[in-house]
């Protein structure tokens, strides 16, 4: 791996390793060689295998940048975490053990995640990307293979609550047309999640070349598309998935929509009051009230 390739984390050990004492060599030594174990250990765990004292690798991460172990572990999750391919997940998953703790294991992890995504939340972003999503004429919401599920979802309450939204997926060709006219204030958001497929990037630099606003929406930092996106919110986990982590990605979803609805006022209740008469003339959606014959 090229050093300029390297992601932050690793990088940071790399290059302070020289200068590190002796005992600060062994951790990042241990580090380097074992991140997929390192990364689930906690700093009196990763102390005594490195036979060092706490105190030392708290120093250690401090010496690196990061303002506690738990900031320093969470971005080595995102290392790890962006370079798993699905057979490293199925072996930290846990999918051996006991069914009977699945579930609650399941749920712990989801509420931790939620919680750990409540205490750092950037309300300062989430207010800059729902201004956006008032103030741009045209919305045009990406996703590709595991994001499109998200894209879908965020396209599809975005109708609900206004007008001139396109929801595309990453992996038709089509979505290149459909951005290339759009209009120059356009808004276009980009989903990304781990393993960040190349497509999504590649769309990510068409936009920026098109010089259309963008916000991206990812599960790290470590997303490629995230450094060069005008607005960018990142809905971190703290556990490393199997497949995904929906909880945390649907909630910034839920707050985005449901913030700019509460700003639109009588334009909102006119748009929903137009799709409700065009559901009920169109017998769209099932209604318990609705009598006779054939229905």
């Amino acid at each position: 791996m090229a050093e300029q390739s390297l992601p932050t984390t690793i990088k940071a050990i790399v290059e302070q390793h020289p200068s590190l004492t002796p005992k600060g060599r062994i951790i990042a030594s241990y580090i380097l060689e074992n991140p997929r174990k390192a990364v689930f250990m906690t700093s009196k765990e990763l102390s005594e295998t490195c036979a060092v004292s706490e105190a030392t690798v708290v120093r250690f991460v401090s010496r690196l940048g990061y303002i506690g172990y738990s900031a320093f572990r969470q971005a080595l999750r995102d290392f790890v975490d962006t370079d798993l391919n699905l057979l490293d997940r199925k072996d930290l998953s846990g999918l051996k053990g006991p069914d009977a703790n699945r579930l609650h294991r399941v749920v712990l992890e989801e509420m931790d995640n939620l919680q750990y995504f409540f205490e750092i939340a950037d309300m300062e972003a989430l207010s800059a990307a729902v201004d956006a999503l008032e103030k741009s004429e045209y919305i045009y919401v990406v996703g590709s293979r595991l994001s499109y599920t998200f894209a879908y979802y965020l396209g599809w309450s975005l109708t609900k609550i206004r007008q001139n939204v396109q929801i595309l997926k990453g992996s038709d060709s089509t979505t290149i047309d459909w951005l290339t006219i759009a209009p120059a204030d356009s808004l276009v958001i980009i989903i990304a999640t781990a393993r960040y497929p190349n497509e999504l990037i590649r769309l990510g630099d068409l936009v920026r070349r098109l010089e259309k606003k963008l916000l991206v929406i990812a599960d790290s930092s470590l997303c490629p598309l995230v450094q060069s996106a005008d607005l960018s919110l990142v809905a971190p986990t703290k556990n490393i998935p199997f497949i995904g982590n929906p909880t945390t990605i649907s909630c910034i979803i839920n707050y985005l929509v449901q913030e700019l609805a509460s700003r639109d006022g009588e334009r909102l209740e006119e748009h929903q009051r137009r799709l409700e008469q065009v559901y009920r003339e169109n017998d769209v959606l099932f209604n318990l009230h609705k009598t006779g014959a054939g229905h």
